[in-house]
């Protein structure tokens, strides 16, 4: 067999996590714009000025957005390295759903407020790329 072409077989679970955790930056940045009052009309001309200046829910909303992007390349970067290094894919695919999973845990304990809990939930979820790495490293 060719490993450098070889795919292992249940390769879309951790694809659809990736997937899922690239899309939820732009779903709190839609949940900050619909809670801030943004007008498509006047709001639309600058977004980042509009978000801004948001505060309460509407900024904690933004500011999950911009720390959901800031995560991704480790998530990103973790995942792909797990898979070439030929970890086994049901490790990756569960520590790949779990980011995800605390990622919205994360979200939403940061909407309401919760900070102390937020901060475990990020530290947990950066714990699952890291964990990554370390599968990776062990394999080699």
């Amino acid at each position: 067999m060719n490993w450098i072409l070889y795919i292992p077989k249940d390769t879309h679970h951790a694809i659809m996590a990736l997937m899922s955790a690239c899309v939820l930056p732009f779903i709190f940045a839609f949940l900050a714009k619909m809670t801030g009052g943004f007008d498509l009309k006047k709001d639309n001309q600058n977004p980042r000025a509009f978000l801004a200046q948001t505060k309460g829910l509407s900024s904690r909303l933004n500011a999950v957005q911009a720390n959901s992007f800031e995560s991704l390349p480790i998530f990103i970067g973790a995942v792909l390295i797990a898979m070439y290094c030929f970890v086994p894919q049901n490790v990756i695919n569960g520590m790949a759903w779990l980011y995800v999973v605390l990622r919205i845990i994360y979200g939403v304990a940061y909407a309401m407020n919760l900070a102390t809990f937020r901060s475990v939930v990020w530290g947990l979820s950066l714990m699952c790329c890291l964990q990554l790495f370390y599968f990776a490293i062990k394999v080699l």
